[in-house]
């Protein structure tokens, strides 16, 4: 039996242009869109490195000589589609920041310190029961020039891939209790409280590993009325 189509909840993503969010008039596009033909770019699928996944990709704390200075954190989940059903083999990549609010990327101007032992940068597969784990250190605030005192939450970015490189989604996971929450544009132009409530993660204690690291569990829907926010999402 064919199971039912279940409408994504688009009231829960945010418009494109969110005043409060001054950037957003920069990052989506203003003139009609360009089809494109080349088949090639339906089969490209950029990786955070240039390789098959190795054994250290989904851990950021031993991709270098020394250990990263921070809290050890453990991110666990399921990935699932908008009927419940666990996807295996999906390709997750993540980013962040170190522990000091600041990324590696030349671009990132904030006037913290660069960890050596800590690149930000993860990815992995997951299992047959549409499991990931990654291990990693807290990230921290960090500055932006949004607006004045202006601070973004501490949070790690997810990329998602399916088959190719058109169906890639991109989305955040914060961290609970984050008393810059309600200071957040880009986090409030989910104006939907539900939709925001499901970009925090958990503390899991079965994901805390003892004397080392402790746990937050983020389960990710694809779609559906729980479908978990994902950046630039079309319109209907």
């Amino acid at each position: 039996m064919a199971t039912p189509y279940r409408r994504d909840g688009l009231e829960a993503h945010p418009d494109r242009d969110f005043p409060d969010y001054k950037s957003t008039r920069l990052r989506h596009p203003t003139s009609p869109l360009v089809p494109l033909t080349d088949p090639e770019t339906e089969l490209a699928r950029p990786f955070l490195g240039t390789g098959p996944i190795g054994p250290l990709d989904d851990d950021l704390t031993a991709q270098h000589a020394g250990e990263p200075i921070g809290e050890r954190i453990s991110v666990t989940g399921q990935v699932r589609d908008g009927n419940g059903t666990p996807l295996s083999n999906q390709l997750i990549e993540i980013w962040q920041a170190n522990a000091a609010g600041r990324y590696t990327q030349a671009e990132d101007a904030h006037d913290a310190p660069l960890d050596p032992n800590f690149t930000g940068v993860g990815r992995c597969l997951t299992d047959d029961h549409g499991r990931y784990r990654f291990t990693t250190i807290k990230p921290g605030p960090y500055p932006w020039r949004n607006h004045d005192k202006a601070w973004r939450p501490a949070h790690i970015h997810f990329s998602l891939f399916g088959t190719a490189f058109v169906s890639r989604l991109i989305t955040q996971m914060y961290f609970p209790g984050d008393p810059l929450f309600p200071y957040d544009p880009v986090m409030n132009s989910v104006t939907d409280e539900r939709a925001r409530q499901r970009m925090v993660a958990a503390f899991d204690l079965d994901a805390t590993v003892d004397q080392w690291a402790t746990g937050y569990r983020w389960d990710i829907v694809l779609r559906g009325p729980e479908q978990t926010v994902f950046e630039d999402v079309e319109d209907a």
